[in-house]
């Protein structure tokens, strides 16, 4: 059994607990109908008791300090609450190996984002149980979960967790969460978890009250002072945490929340030593990145360190194509969408150590070209760029429909990994706005924060914006099963499937073997890219511009019939192709 440092851990027929408090001289174990136990402070600040025979699910909690002043505190690497995140924590059930997941390749992962809270009625664990069979008929092999650590309040999209270890009781139990990664992989899919270890939410966070040695107060973020990732303790916290939820919960993988935003000198031992902490438990572990930064080092195969990053490029440049939208975060990729687009397709990142206009002008990325495709994980929807919109709208209730088949096509059909938010399937209109459940001063500044963000917006059109704190809001954003069930979306969820296939015959069979480069070329609004494998080529032509284009002759493939194709595409006699707007065609040759 894994032994680890933080948290409560059975032992025969004890139970353990500790508690690094580096800054307190007392500390108490509180176990619900028994008297306080004073804890032993060792030299590097941890405190630890035991008590003999505990039942699970008993309830636990710390006194910091003596007398008037002091403190009841959760466990912050609590394996379960019994309420909310700032009240009493659970003794948890001794823990089982869990089921292994099935050993699929990641240039297999055709990922689904889901939010535990949204994406059911009852929005728990058990109830995306009976939803597991929708993903798997679907095409998907991996479900992405946003993040589940416990958080203030009801509702939330995760990124405001401060129990690490402890699944959010809103969703259920550890055994309700061990129970839908297990009924996942008895379907054969994959599954993912969301983690965020670049702050702490806002509400329900003790560990300054006791272990201020967490945090660096001479550095600020827009969460508050840093996270010290310096600190050997600190990086053990996280790096635990990653390895925990692969070996206690079956997660076949973790994406790492914004890790450009690790604020501190310690950041890069941090990213080393997560990585070696999860491949000590799995070594095929999918570990994606989300990276401003694009340090492409993180993902070469030979470190075997992360396998992936989400690719906010590939989404930039192809969202302004479709949408035309080229203000805010999107104005770096508007003055050639098209180069940026070809860029992304054939290299991964669009900057890489070029100047970025967004951050005055200072260089952002590294040379990319060298990794594998499947090293980046693309998308042309995820929460973030839903939810970070006013009104949390979706493509699907703004764009044409032949611009919405046009990045879908190229998405599925194109080598790197792809990722679909929730309904984005059946491409479902719902929106996901940004939703929480905070009280007091802090609700209200949530608000103001979010009409300060969106000011233009909120001015012309605010009885419109919808009240992050309302709970209407977050009803709002809930999938229902007969979402699904109206003649468009299962239009689109057969199309769906039928990319799916494609995918399975066309790219995987390439993407099994080694990468051997790629290359790129344009005329006008078309693109022309070819990925080149041991087993063969993989050839994209398209358009994504308004008029017809042609594209200049395809080696080997004139007058060939493509594989997969979206559109007019017509072979010229000159062996040219003309592509009718937002049309597109995908070519799979084997090596001879």
């Amino acid at each position: 059994m894994t032994r680890y440092r933080f948290g409560p851990a059975q032992q025969g027929g004890a139970t353990r607990f500790r508690l690094y408090a580096p800054d307190t001289a007392s500390v108490a174990l509180e176990v619900e109908g028994a008297a306080p136990l004073a804890m032993e402070k060792d030299e590097a600040g941890f405190f630890t008791a035991e008590r003999e025979g505990l039942a699970a699910g008993l309830r636990y909690r710390f006194r910091i300090g003596e007398g008037e002043g002091s403190v009841a505190v959760p466990d912050p690497a609590s394996r379960g609450q019994a309420e909310d995140a700032d009240g009493w924590s659970l003794v948890p059930e001794t823990s089982h190996p869990p089921v292994p997941g099935p050993p699929r390749p990641w240039h297999e992962a055709i990922i689904a984002e889901v939010h535990v809270g949204t994406a059911t009625p009852e929005g728990t664990f058990r109830a995306l149980i009976d939803r597991l069979d929708h993903y798997r008929e679907a095409g998907f092999t991996v479900l992405e979960l946003m993040p589940v650590a416990d958080f203030a309040g009801r509702r939330n999209w995760g990124y405001d967790g401060v129990l690490m270890y402890a699944p959010d009781t809103a969703y259920g139990t550890p055994a309700d969460l061990r129970a839908l990664v297990e009924a996942a992989h008895e379907r054969g899919l994959g599954m993912m978890l969301d983690v965020v270890y670049n702050h702490f939410g806002p509400s329900g966070n003790y560990l300054p009250v006791y272990a201020k040695s967490f945090f660096r107060g001479d550095i600020a973020t827009p969460w508050g002072p840093a996270i010290d990732l310096e600190n050997e303790t600190v990086r053990a916290f996280f790096s635990e945490n990653a390895a925990y939820w692969l070996a206690e919960f079956g997660f076949d993988g973790l994406r790492f929340d914004a890790v450009h935003a690790l604020a501190t000198k310690g950041a890069e031992t941090f990213l080393r030593e997560i990585a070696a902490a999860c491949r000590a438990v799995n070594p095929g572990a999918y570990l994606v990145l989300e990276n401003h930064d694009n340090i492409a080092g993180w993902m070469t195969r030979d470190d075997h360190l992360y396998t992936a990053q989400w690719n906010d490029d590939w989404h930039h440049a192809f969202h302004v194509l479709a949408s035309g939208e080229g203000t805010g975060y999107y104005a770096p990729y508007a003055a050639d969408a098209v180069a940026a687009a070809g860029r992304a397709l054939s290299q991964g990142f669009v900057f890489q150590g070029e100047p970025y206009p967004g951050e005055g002008g200072h260089p952002r990325g590294t040379a990319s070209g060298g990794l594998a495709p499947d090293a980046f994980v693309a998308f042309a929807q995820n929460h973030d760029h839903i939810g970070n919109r006013p009104l949390g709208d979706r493509l699907a209730g703004t764009l044409a429909q032949e611009r919405l088949a046009f990045l879908r096509f190229v998405l599925m059909l194109s080598p790197e990994i792809p990722l679909l938010f929730q309904g984005e399937e059946a491409l479902l209109d719902k929106p996901f706005p940004f939703f929480c459940d905070f009280e007091g001063e802090l609700a209200e500044a949530v608000r103001k924060g979010r009409r300060s963000e969106f000011a233009d917006f909120f001015d012309a059109h605010g009885a419109e914006f919808p009240d992050p704190l309302s709970e209407a809001t977050f009803h709002s954003a809930k999938l229902t099963a007969a979402d699904f069930r109206t003649p468009k979306a299962h239009a689109e969820l057969d199309a769906f499937r039928r990319l799916a296939d494609q995918r399975r015959r066309l790219v995987w069979r390439l993407t099994a073997g080694a990468y051997l480069g790629s290359e790129w070329s344009r005329n006008e609004e078309a693109l022309r890219v070819a990925w080149h494998y041991e087993a063969g080529t993989l050839i994209m032509v398209l358009n994504a511009g308004p008029e017809p284009a042609l594209i200049d002759p395809l080696t080997g493939i004139a007058g060939m019939p493509a594989g997969a194709s979206l559109g007019g595409v017509i072979h010229e006699a000159d062996g040219r192709v003309t592509l009718a707007p937002f049309a597109a065609a995908v070519w799979s040759l084997a090596t001879a």
